[in-house]
């Protein structure tokens, strides 16, 4: 049985008067008449045979069936303005490719770098999102992630990038008028900042010297490394931190590290794709490029 749709002026009218809670606010977005408006969900409501708005107290609201089916429409809509987006990027030979990947990844790291890619590659589009989560290629509209963890994900290709060498870092202020950091062991009974996203990482870090330390999940909780690094800078305690991500913090003293100790973890930033991408040429190419800038990065790190 085939159903007849509304049209997407309406539903694209309900989305904006649902956003205004006012139809002459929304006539003015629109750029049409307050009656063609109140005309459109009248049609709306008189289709579905269910009332989407009501007054209450001479103030227009959603009813609790209109805000259910607005959640549900706001999706699709969303849906087919990313596919249009899309298409109109492909019809100027524009080849896109979405990659998701964590803020601090992408703000300290890969953007800089993305101007040389669009100078090699200009016909390719990346579109770029923040992901910090897991990655699911079958629900997310993504080619490939870059993701912070061990090399232990079933069903996905995995390239390794950066990001192993985690280094205690602190605001040079934060010492100031505290217990002197002179060993690890001096350094654990600090305020350890965590990464709830990786909650064994102090334990990790002092157990690889031997070293008890029942303050290892103690501490301020951030879910992102960008969170992490932010309260570092602030002030609120010491964070362990990936050294490849806060080189031009520790050259410019806004942070410090209280020990010299590095730690190798078993994470690190990797670029992970399905393997139903593997042929993709564009998603070859970035691929290439990204691993090389890699390379290039630690043997210039290390020549410092």
């Amino acid at each position: 049985m085939t159903w007849k749709l509304p049209s997407l002026s309406a539903l694209r009218t309900l989305d904006v008067a649902a956003k205004h809670l006012s139809f002459t606010k929304a006539a003015l977005e629109l750029n049409v008449t307050q009656s063609a408006v109140s005309r459109q969900i009248r049609q709306l409501e008189e289709y579905l045979e269910i009332m989407l708005f009501q007054r209450v107290k001479k103030k227009l609201v959603l009813t609790e069936s209109g805000e259910n089916y607005l959640r549900e429409v706001r999706v699709g809509l969303t849906c087919i303005e990313n596919a249009t987006v899309d298409l109109l990027a492909q019809r100027n030979d524009k080849g896109i490719l979405n990659i998701a990947a964590p803020p601090v990844f992408s703000v300290k790291w890969l953007i800089p770098r993305l101007v040389a890619f669009h100078k090699s590659y200009p016909d390719i589009l990346i579109t770029l999102s923040s992901r910090s989560k897991e990655f699911d290629f079958d629900a997310q509209s993504i080619d490939a992630s870059i993701y912070y963890g061990c090399d232990d994900w079933p069903n996905v290709v995995s390239e390794p990038l950066l990001g192993n060498d985690l280094v205690p870092v602190c605001a040079p202020g934060y010492l100031k008028g505290k217990r002197r950091v002179v060993t690890l062991s001096d350094l654990s009974k600090h305020s350890l900042l965590q990464q709830t996203r990786r909650p064994n990482s102090w334990h990790d870090f002092f157990a690889d010297q031997g070293i008890p330390a029942a303050n290892a999940w103690a501490g301020p909780q951030f879910e992102h490394f960008y969170m992490l690094l932010q309260a570092a800078i602030a002030g609120l305690g010491v964070a362990l931190m990936p050294r490849f991500l806060i080189l031009d913090d520790l050259a410019s003293s806004r942070l410090i590290e209280p020990v010299e100790h590095h730690f190798a973890s078993r994470d690190s930033y990797r670029l992970v794709y399905p393997p139903s991408k593997r042929n993709n040429p564009k998603l070859e190419l970035f691929k290439r490029w990204l691993v090389n800038e890699s390379i290039h990065f630690k043997k210039q790190s290390a020549a410092q």
